[in-house]
């Protein structure tokens, strides 16, 4: 019998851990993407970082899922955090050789993705592991403050680390907290067996074909239309989003420093703090589609008005409202897949998730950049004028999908399988 405050205990510590590295992680982000940035001026070298960064990673997602349903989900976390160091000590030497050049560093990221990718369909599942339902998104919204350390914490530090040194201080301060996050996974124990599940469940598992075992995930997610229909919408969002991502560095720094954009960026983050905290004190019972639409939309006009003028002002006050309205999209987002996919295969069918979701941030990692020099060029504008123009334009889409969405029946109907069940477990 599962002691549902002790997991949450336990929970918490694993996430302290999780909120350590995020800090660390957008330390390394944000010095690298100035790093770049002020040695080639083109937001596409810029863009191709973020790429390589973040696709091994994507395309990797599907068998680690798998892993995190056969072995043991510490273990895996484990090897994802401490591994993914090695691609950043790569980058860390040929910056105190005389300084990395772009492909260097995009050696170093791939690597440094390639083993992060164990470890988080193993993260997420263990956090079905760990706690009860009710639970959710309480967990849900602490998760988001962790998520958005890398945006708030790690950008002024950053910049005001930069000012003192350079990207290689940066560097090492990231891979020293690869030690803590392996610390608090390693004193999560007990409560977990070989994969969060009973050893039983786990052996069987383990007797499953490899490909079996992603056509079961498959099955998890495509079992209900609903569910695989928000799962391709939301690659559709992550590629608005992804422009914002990729274009919010050019864009400042092609009329103001590292420093005003590092601060810039910690304002605009403030707003997924907030929203964070009033989600981990408030838990959301129902409306999730409607909080999940409604958020969207509203993330999606914020958008498109950090985009309209060079203004430092204007731009944190319409990011800390963009960024406010994540959070919310994101616990709804998550409630609906979470309640409506077997607990026996959350591994598998959260790595097919990451990769359908996100194949959104591939295409506009992609492209941003390319389309960001090119506006510029046919314009005759500044770099950064030529991807705040692609921002404001893909902000309207976003609300545009976000009205979409919400008119759509087989995902309505999610929140209403949830309730009938709920009701039957009563």
């Amino acid at each position: 019998m599962r002691n549902p405050n002790k997991n949450f205990y336990n929970f918490l510590l694993l996430w302290s851990g999780e909120f350590i590295s995020a800090v660390g992680s957008g330390l390394t982000s944000f010095g690298l993407g100035v790093y770049v940035f002020e040695q080639t001026g083109q937001a596409s070298a810029m863009a191709l970082v973020t790429l390589l960064a973040f696709l091994p990673g994507l395309l990797l997602s599907v068998p680690a899922g798998v892993l995190a349903d056969r072995y043991d989900r510490r273990l895996l976390m484990l090897l994802g955090d401490g591994l993914s160091a090695v691609g950043l000590i790569f980058i860390l030497i040929c910056v105190l050789r005389g300084g990395a050049q772009v492909w260097q560093i995009c050696v170093g990221v791939t690597i440094s993705s390639l083993f992060s990718a164990l470890m988080d369909p193993a993260y997420k599942a263990t956090v079905t592991d760990l706690l009860t339902p009710e639970q959710y998104t309480k967990a849900s919204g602490l998760i988001g403050i962790a998520g958005s350390a890398k945006y708030l914490v790690s950008p002024i530090l950053a910049g005001f680390l930069l000012t003192l040194s350079d990207i290689s201080l940066l560097l090492v301060i990231d891979i020293c907290t690869f030690f803590l996050t392996v610390f608090t996974t390693l004193a999560v124990r007990g409560m977990l067996l070989a994969g969060g599940v009973a050893a039983a469940s786990v052996r069987k598992n383990r007797e499953e074909a490899f490909f079996r075992e992603l056509k079961t995930g498959w099955r998890a997610v495509s079992q209900r239309s609903g569910v695989l229909l928000l799962v391709l919408l939301s690659s559709v969002i992550t590629f608005f989003l992804g422009f914002l991502q990729t274009l919010f560095t050019p864009m400042v720094l092609a009329f103001s420093d590292s420093a005003t954009l590092g601060t810039a960026e910690t304002i605009c983050a403030l707003g997924m703090l907030v929203s964070s905290i009033i989600i981990g004190m408030v838990s959301l019972r129902k409306g999730y589609v409607k909080i999940l639409s409604l958020s969207l939309a509203g993330a999606g006009f914020f958008m498109a008005v950090f985009g309209l003028k060079e203004s430092i002002p204007m731009m944190c006050v319409s990011g800390f409202f963009f960024f406010a309205m994540l959070p919310f999209a994101n616990t709804a987002l998550d409630y609906l897949l979470r309640t409506n996919i077997d607990n026996t295969c959350q591994g598998r069918a959260w790595g097919l998730i990451g990769v359908l979701s996100q194949v959104g941030y591939v295409a506009a990692y992609a492209l941003a950049g390319v389309l960001a020099d090119a506006a510029a060029r046919i314009i005759g504008v500044s770099v950064g004028r030529g991807a705040a123009k692609l921002i404001t334009a893909s902000g309207i889409l976003l609300a545009a999908t976000a009205v979409l969405l919400y008119h759509i029946k087989a995902i309505r109907s999610l929140e209403k399988i949830t309730e009938k069940e709920a009701c039957h477990a009563e």
